[in-house]
């Protein structure tokens, strides 16, 4: 399937903040003030939203944190390269550590951008349908940003558009504030996205990427209620399921029924620049495909049911060979891989290894996951079972039968960890399941302190002191 490649070309999006996590680096020579006059800069302004999903701190190294400080990872790579790693898997990291301020200054410049958008294309004059669909955009990657932070180090400060003051200096809002700043932002996108797009647009956000991030975000403040009847929602919208699981992952499969939304990327003959995701370079087979980073851990792969293909389509062994043919050394730095991220030999490209391939952000698996989940603690066995086995036939395994809703807690569980294994989504899970001293604790977890990453210590110098750091650090 064609692609979209969002691109930004001769325009310089510039933060009010001359020293800020705010500011967004030139990509040109054009000033802002000559900017935000056409329709071509409006949908230009969106399409620097989407760059900004491939870039470093939101593909590459960054992410990483949330995969390594949960069981499902190890470091990877030689014991010697990017030591700071060890630091996030044993929770001995301080809020200097440079990783934790990269993926803060990624989200926020996602902020930034989509202000920029929400701020002054209002102001162009332009197809007022085109308009209002941009700025359900803009919207959306502003809630998916925020979610992104709130998770991560919990409230933090909200900037509606840009501010008329140019003063980014703000104390941090509550997470129930931002919250509902993010639901509210979604709740405009899924008003004003469209269902699907056309050829030429595929990719970009849909009213169904809104849908299943609202009933994320509900999640994770345990509104099951409205989890259930969004999740249901979608179900009904078109999505389904690959028959096959590797399948998911894999450049041929993308923008696929089971695709709800995936970072665009793609190999620009010639242009390294707008190839530049690196996020299987970093993760591929060391001394094969890539650096090596963010491995699968033992403890994961010992956690899949016997005969889960979802196994083998998660890991990567060394001595194996992969479906699509390519022999894996059987000696090297790390037992194992992460297949997910893998890119077959042949359609690696001339830039970063894996450049071609896109990145899922949300899978209608997920959908059901979470439907399964709100559907069981709101008491509807049926349907928790039904929705879960759904993700149990595609992973040959046998559906589950009637259990209790503590026992169908654990397993839908268990069943979300064996599916969405090295996605970065279980260090977030066993925290907003209660769990981190349990499951992490051998690791260093601390209750009380690890539920959240230290605000960046950068970030709190550049605020004057105005940002307060969370408890324990």
């Amino acid at each position: 399937m064609r692609k979209i490649i969002f691109t930004l070309f001769g325009v310089a999006l510039l933060s009010a903040c001359s020293e800020s996590y705010l500011d967004i680096k030139p990509e040109d020579q054009i000033k802002s003030e000559n900017f935000f006059k056409t329709k071509e800069d409006a949908l230009a302004s969106v399409s620097a939203i989407y760059t900004n999903l491939r870039t470093w701190d939101l593909a590459a190294f960054a992410p990483i944190i949330l995969s390594v400080s949960s069981d499902d990872a190890d470091k990877g790579s030689s014991p010697g390269d990017a030591p700071f790693f060890d630091d996030i898997k044993n929770f001995t990291f301080t809020a200097s550590a440079g990783i934790i301020e990269g993926y803060w200054s990624g989200q926020f410049r996602g902020v930034n951008l989509a202000n920029q958008t929400i701020t002054n294309v209002p102001n162009i004059d332009m197809d007022d349908a085109l308009k209002t669909r941009l700025l359900a955009e803009a919207r959306f990657f502003r809630a998916y940003h925020y979610f992104n932070l709130v998770k991560l180090y919990g409230g933090v400060p909200i900037y509606d558009g840009l501010p008329a003051d140019g003063n980014y200096n703000r104390p941090r809002n509550s997470k129930d504030e931002v919250y509902n700043f993010i639901l509210a932002d979604l709740k405009f996108a899924e008003e004003n996205l469209p269902a699907n797009y056309g050829a030429t647009d595929i990719g970009r956000a849909t009213k169904g990427a809104a849908r299943a991030y609202e009933a994320k975000a509900h999640m994770y403040l345990g509104n099951w209620d409205k989890v259930l009847s969004i999740t249901n929602q979608v179900m009904g919208m078109g999505y389904g399921l690959l028959p096959s699981y590797n399948s998911v992952f894999r450049i041929e499969f993308e923008n696929s029924i089971e695709s709800i939304l995936e970072v665009q990327c793609t190999y620009v003959s010639g242009n390294c620049d707008l190839s530049n995701s690196q996020f299987s370079q970093v993760q591929g087979v060391r001394d094969q495909f890539g650096w090596g980073f963010n491995v699968p851990s033992q403890n994961l792969s010992d956690s899949y049911e016997a005969g889960d293909v979802r196994r083998d389509a998660t890991i990567i062994y060394r001595g194996e060979t992969t479906p699509e043919k390519d022999y894996i050394k059987p000696t090297g730095d790390n037992p194992m891989y992460n297949q997910k991220a893998y890119v077959p030999s042949g359609q690696i490209g001339n830039c970063s290894e894996g450049s071609e391939q896109n990145i899922r952000l949300m899978r209608f698996a997920e959908v059901l996951l979470m439907n399964a989940e709100a559907a069981n603690e709101i008491g509807d066995t049926g349907l928790a079972l039904a929705s879960v086995n759904k993700i149990r036939q595609r992973a040959s395994l046998p559906a589950l039968t009637s259990m209790s809703k503590d026992q169908l807690r654990l397993a839908i569980w268990k069943e979300r960890r064996s599916e969405m294994g090295m996605e970065n989504d279980r260090f977030l899970d066993l925290v907003r399941q209660g769990r981190g001293p349990a499951v992490l604790g051998p690791q260093g977890f601390t209750a009380g302190k690890n539920e959240l990453f230290p605000i960046p210590a950068q970030a709190i110098s550049l605020s004057n002191g105005i940002l307060k750091q969370n408890p324990g650090y």
